[in-house]
Protein backbone atom coordinates (compact mmCIF):
# COMPACT_ATOMS: atom_id res chain seq x y z
CA UNK A 1 0.00 0.00 0.00
CA UNK A 2 1.38 3.41 -1.00
CA UNK A 3 1.69 5.90 1.83
CA UNK A 4 0.12 9.34 1.44
CA UNK A 5 2.99 11.01 3.26
CA UNK A 6 6.64 11.47 2.46
CA UNK A 7 9.00 9.71 4.85
CA UNK A 8 11.28 11.66 7.16
CA UNK A 9 14.22 10.71 4.94
CA UNK A 10 12.44 11.94 1.82
CA UNK A 11 11.53 15.20 3.54
CA UNK A 12 15.16 15.92 4.43
CA UNK A 13 16.17 15.63 0.77
CA UNK A 14 13.98 18.63 -0.10
CA UNK A 15 15.78 21.46 1.76
CA UNK A 16 19.22 20.06 0.89
CA UNK A 17 18.43 20.24 -2.82
CA UNK A 18 16.50 23.51 -2.60
CA UNK A 19 19.16 25.42 -0.67
CA UNK A 20 21.97 24.04 -2.83
CA UNK A 21 20.17 25.24 -5.95
CA UNK A 22 19.30 28.57 -4.35
CA UNK A 23 22.80 29.15 -3.01
CA UNK A 24 21.78 29.68 0.63
CA UNK A 25 24.72 27.99 2.31
CA UNK A 26 23.78 28.85 5.91
CA UNK A 27 20.41 27.15 5.52
CA UNK A 28 22.06 24.34 3.58
CA UNK A 29 24.44 23.74 6.48
CA UNK A 30 21.51 23.31 8.88
CA UNK A 31 19.71 21.07 6.39
CA UNK A 32 22.76 18.85 5.93
CA UNK A 33 23.00 18.34 9.69
CA UNK A 34 19.28 17.58 9.85
CA UNK A 35 19.58 15.11 6.99
CA UNK A 36 22.40 13.21 8.65
CA UNK A 37 20.53 13.21 11.96
CA UNK A 38 17.44 11.81 10.18
CA UNK A 39 19.37 8.90 8.68
CA UNK A 40 20.61 10.04 5.28
CA UNK A 41 24.01 8.50 4.66
CA UNK A 42 27.07 10.51 3.71
CA UNK A 43 27.05 9.00 0.22
CA UNK A 44 23.35 9.72 -0.29
CA UNK A 45 23.92 13.38 0.50
CA UNK A 46 26.97 13.50 -1.76
CA UNK A 47 24.80 12.06 -4.52
CA UNK A 48 22.16 14.76 -4.05
CA UNK A 49 24.79 17.51 -4.15
CA UNK A 50 26.50 16.09 -7.23
CA UNK A 51 23.18 15.74 -9.06
CA UNK A 52 22.45 19.40 -8.42
CA UNK A 53 25.07 20.48 -10.95
CA UNK A 54 22.80 19.18 -13.71
CA UNK A 55 19.99 21.50 -12.60
CA UNK A 56 21.68 24.44 -10.87
CA UNK A 57 25.18 24.42 -12.37
CA UNK A 58 28.64 23.42 -11.20
CA UNK A 59 29.18 26.51 -8.97
CA UNK A 60 26.15 25.71 -6.79
CA UNK A 61 27.01 22.02 -6.67
CA UNK A 62 30.64 22.68 -5.76
CA UNK A 63 29.61 25.18 -3.07
CA UNK A 64 27.22 22.59 -1.68
CA UNK A 65 29.91 19.93 -1.56
CA UNK A 66 32.31 22.36 0.12
CA UNK A 67 29.68 23.17 2.74
CA UNK A 68 29.11 19.45 3.30
CA UNK A 69 32.82 18.88 3.82
CA UNK A 70 32.81 21.57 6.52
CA UNK A 71 29.75 20.02 8.16
CA UNK A 72 31.39 16.60 8.20
CA UNK A 73 34.56 18.01 9.72
CA UNK A 74 32.60 19.80 12.46
CA UNK A 75 30.59 16.67 13.27
CA UNK A 76 33.76 14.61 13.39
CA UNK A 77 35.22 17.10 15.85
CA UNK A 78 32.19 16.55 18.08
CA UNK A 79 32.69 12.80 17.97
CA UNK A 80 29.67 12.16 15.75
CA UNK A 81 30.09 9.12 13.51
CA UNK A 82 27.82 9.26 10.49
CA UNK A 83 27.03 6.26 8.32
CA UNK A 84 28.96 6.36 5.05
CA UNK A 85 26.47 4.23 3.16
CA UNK A 86 26.91 2.18 0.06
CA UNK A 87 29.04 3.18 -2.90
CA UNK A 88 27.53 3.34 -6.37
CA UNK A 89 27.76 0.06 -8.23
CA UNK A 90 29.95 0.15 -11.35
CA UNK A 91 28.01 1.00 -14.47
CA UNK A 92 27.41 -2.02 -16.71
CA UNK A 93 29.68 -2.19 -19.73
CA UNK A 94 27.29 -3.79 -22.19
CA UNK A 95 25.77 -0.45 -23.23
CA UNK A 96 26.94 3.12 -23.66
CA UNK A 97 25.86 5.95 -21.40
CA UNK A 98 23.75 7.25 -24.29
CA UNK A 99 21.95 3.92 -24.61
CA UNK A 100 21.32 3.68 -20.87
CA UNK A 101 20.23 7.31 -20.73
CA UNK A 102 17.82 6.98 -23.62
CA UNK A 103 16.22 3.97 -21.96
CA UNK A 104 16.13 5.63 -18.54
CA UNK A 105 14.67 8.86 -19.84
CA UNK A 106 11.96 6.96 -21.73
CA UNK A 107 11.05 5.00 -18.58
CA UNK A 108 11.08 8.10 -16.40
CA UNK A 109 8.87 10.12 -18.71
CA UNK A 110 6.74 7.21 -19.90
CA UNK A 111 7.49 7.73 -23.58
CA UNK A 112 10.40 8.68 -25.87
CA UNK A 113 11.39 12.33 -25.52
CA UNK A 114 11.59 14.37 -28.72
CA UNK A 115 10.88 17.97 -29.67
CA UNK A 116 11.80 20.94 -31.79
CA UNK A 117 14.23 22.25 -29.16
CA UNK A 118 16.24 19.03 -29.39
CA UNK A 119 16.10 19.22 -33.19
CA UNK A 120 17.39 22.78 -32.96
CA UNK A 121 20.24 21.84 -30.58
CA UNK A 122 20.92 18.09 -30.86
CA UNK A 123 23.94 18.37 -28.57
CA UNK A 124 21.79 19.19 -25.52
CA UNK A 125 19.62 16.17 -26.26
CA UNK A 126 22.70 13.94 -26.29
CA UNK A 127 24.09 15.48 -23.09
CA UNK A 128 20.76 15.05 -21.28
CA UNK A 129 20.43 11.45 -22.35
CA UNK A 130 24.05 10.33 -22.02
CA UNK A 131 25.16 12.21 -18.94
CA UNK A 132 22.14 13.17 -16.84
CA UNK A 133 19.89 10.19 -17.49
CA UNK A 134 22.74 7.80 -18.25
CA UNK A 135 25.76 8.50 -16.06
CA UNK A 136 23.84 10.07 -13.16
CA UNK A 137 20.42 8.38 -13.06
CA UNK A 138 22.03 4.97 -13.64
CA UNK A 139 23.86 5.30 -10.31
CA UNK A 140 22.09 3.32 -7.60
CA UNK A 141 22.95 5.30 -4.44
CA UNK A 142 19.55 7.00 -4.73
CA UNK A 143 16.42 5.57 -6.30
CA UNK A 144 14.55 7.48 -8.98
CA UNK A 145 11.84 8.75 -6.63
CA UNK A 146 14.53 10.25 -4.39
CA UNK A 147 16.28 11.79 -7.38
CA UNK A 148 13.03 13.34 -8.58
CA UNK A 149 12.32 14.81 -5.14
CA UNK A 150 15.75 16.42 -5.25
CA UNK A 151 15.09 17.68 -8.76
CA UNK A 152 11.71 19.28 -8.07
CA UNK A 153 13.05 20.81 -4.86
CA UNK A 154 15.88 22.42 -6.78
CA UNK A 155 13.67 23.64 -9.62
CA UNK A 156 11.07 24.99 -7.19
CA UNK A 157 13.72 27.22 -5.62
CA UNK A 158 14.98 28.60 -8.95
CA UNK A 159 12.89 31.39 -10.49
CA UNK A 160 11.79 31.20 -14.09
CA UNK A 161 11.91 27.44 -14.66
CA UNK A 162 8.25 26.50 -14.19
CA UNK A 163 8.10 24.55 -17.45
CA UNK A 164 10.91 22.29 -16.22
CA UNK A 165 9.31 22.07 -12.76
CA UNK A 166 6.03 20.97 -14.30
CA UNK A 167 7.82 18.42 -16.46
CA UNK A 168 9.46 16.90 -13.40
CA UNK A 169 6.22 16.92 -11.42
CA UNK A 170 4.85 14.77 -14.25
CA UNK A 171 7.93 12.53 -14.11
CA UNK A 172 7.51 12.22 -10.34
CA UNK A 173 3.92 11.04 -10.80
CA UNK A 174 5.22 8.46 -13.27
CA UNK A 175 7.77 7.21 -10.73
CA UNK A 176 5.85 6.17 -7.63
CA UNK A 177 5.29 9.60 -6.09
CA UNK A 178 1.60 10.21 -5.48
CA UNK A 179 -0.32 13.50 -5.77
CA UNK A 180 -0.76 13.41 -1.98
CA UNK A 181 3.00 13.11 -1.51
CA UNK A 182 3.57 16.02 -3.89
CA UNK A 183 1.20 18.16 -1.81
CA UNK A 184 3.24 17.03 1.19
CA UNK A 185 6.32 18.17 -0.74
CA UNK A 186 4.74 21.62 -1.17
CA UNK A 187 4.07 21.76 2.57
CA UNK A 188 7.74 21.04 3.29
CA UNK A 189 8.72 23.77 0.82
CA UNK A 190 6.45 26.20 2.65
CA UNK A 191 8.19 25.43 5.92
CA UNK A 192 11.76 25.66 4.65
CA UNK A 193 11.63 28.06 1.68
CA UNK A 194 8.62 30.22 2.43
CA UNK A 195 5.18 30.86 0.98
CA UNK A 196 6.27 32.45 -2.30
CA UNK A 197 8.26 29.38 -3.38
CA UNK A 198 5.58 27.00 -2.09
CA UNK A 199 2.69 28.86 -3.75
CA UNK A 200 4.43 28.82 -7.12
CA UNK A 201 5.19 25.10 -6.75
CA UNK A 202 1.59 24.34 -5.77
CA UNK A 203 0.22 26.24 -8.76
CA UNK A 204 2.62 24.40 -11.08
CA UNK A 205 1.67 21.06 -9.52
CA UNK A 206 -2.06 21.71 -9.91
CA UNK A 207 -1.60 22.59 -13.58
CA UNK A 208 0.06 19.20 -14.07
CA UNK A 209 -2.60 17.35 -12.07
CA UNK A 210 -5.41 19.06 -14.01
CA UNK A 211 -3.73 18.26 -17.32
CA UNK A 212 -3.29 14.62 -16.34
CA UNK A 213 -6.78 14.34 -14.86
CA UNK A 214 -5.45 13.47 -11.38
Amino acid sequence: MTTTKLSTKQCTIIPIAAFTAGGNLDKLKASLNAGLDAGLTVNEIKEILVQMYAYAGFPRSLNGLGTFMAVMEARKGKGIKDETGKEAAPLPTDKSSLEFGTENQTRLVGQPVTGTLFDFAPAIDQYLKAHLFGDIFQRDVLNWSERELATIAALANIKGVNSQLQAHFAISLNNNITPEQLYDFVSVLDLVCGSEVATNAKESLEQVLNTNGK
